[in-house]
């Protein structure tokens, strides 16, 4: 017998899985389950007696998503690419809002569990950071604010097709075998040369965004930043992770204490709730 996690919708585990269950169930399936709730280190768990599968169940009610609607951020995600100057709008533009591409950018996690491992994550990472971007362009001197927007907005999205949703996030063979900074670096590439138009400096100056958004080889940045424009994405990034990684570790936490009730994988450390 094996615990068996729930949804980070609700959190908490499940334990005591019959073996008759355990030969079966898999990863993100839906089930109806028999048990008894009881509470250890003032956490939910439930002992469970018997299971069976949902047919047909609506995944949406099942996964975690984030405060804002897919609807409102879409319109932020138009706006500010409407302000973006040229040619880092018509670039950006021919990318994020073709229609497939669109519903799935808008749709995937930021990641698998550290920070917006949640419906709709990446964007409203995406987003986050564009704000921010806008905001050290005014407040740096000599910062090519239409650059770090439009690298803010593209930098993650190959995760579009580095995670795979099936009832929960798993690394997709295209996640695994290419990773989503190489995946948007070659879209970009793509498009560009579609375009034709793009000058050479800017399709290079936005890729080596992408490529350098982790920071460090050992964090799997292909190159680590070397414009001004990339040293501020590098740290956006870190930001805006480890601020709502932080808020996502607390409000998963079902513990009453002030302090969570299990350290932060990100942070490495419980945190303080208040």
């Amino acid at each position: 017998m094996h615990p068996c996690r729930q949804n980070r919708a609700s959190g908490g585990v499940f334990w005591d899985v019959p073996t008759a269950v355990d030969n079966w169930i898999k990863a993100g399936q839906v089930l109806f389950i028999t048990g008894k709730v009881s509470r250890y280190k003032d956490s939910l768990q439930v002992g469970i007696t018997d299971a069976y599968p949902q047919p047909n169940p609506d995944m949406g009610e099942f996964m975690a998503t984030g405060a804002r609607s897919t609807t409102e951020m879409v319109a932020e995600l138009r706006a500010l690419i409407d302000g973006l100057g040229e040619p880092y709008g018509r670039l950006t533009r021919t990318i994020l809002l073709e229609d497939k591409f669109l519903t799935q950018f808008s749709n995937a996690p930021a990641a698998k569990n550290m920070h917006h491992a949640y419906i709709g994550g990446l964007l409203d990472h995406s987003l986050s950071m564009a704000r921010l971007g806008a905001h050290m362009a005014s407040h740096y001197p000599k910062v090519n604010q239409d650059l770090l927007v439009a690298g803010a907005l593209l930098h993650d999205m190959g995760k579009v097709y580095e995670y795979a949703f099936d009832g929960s996030f798993e690394f997709s063979d295209d996640g695994r075998l290419v990773g989503h900074i190489v995946r948007a670096a070659v879209i970009v590439e793509q498009t560009a040369a579609k375009l034709g138009d793009i000058p050479p400096r800017v399709v290079q100056d936005v890729v080596h965004l992408i490529l350098s958004h982790h920071g460090n080889l050992e964090w799997g940045a292909p190159v680590v930043p070397k414009t001004l424009e990339a040293v501020i994405l590098h740290q956006l990034d870190l930001l805006d992770s480890r601020v709502q990684g932080f808020y996502d570790h607390v409000n998963n936490d079902n513990s009453e204490g002030e302090w969570t009730s299990k350290e932060s994988p990100m942070h490495r450390t419980y945190l303080r709730k208040g």
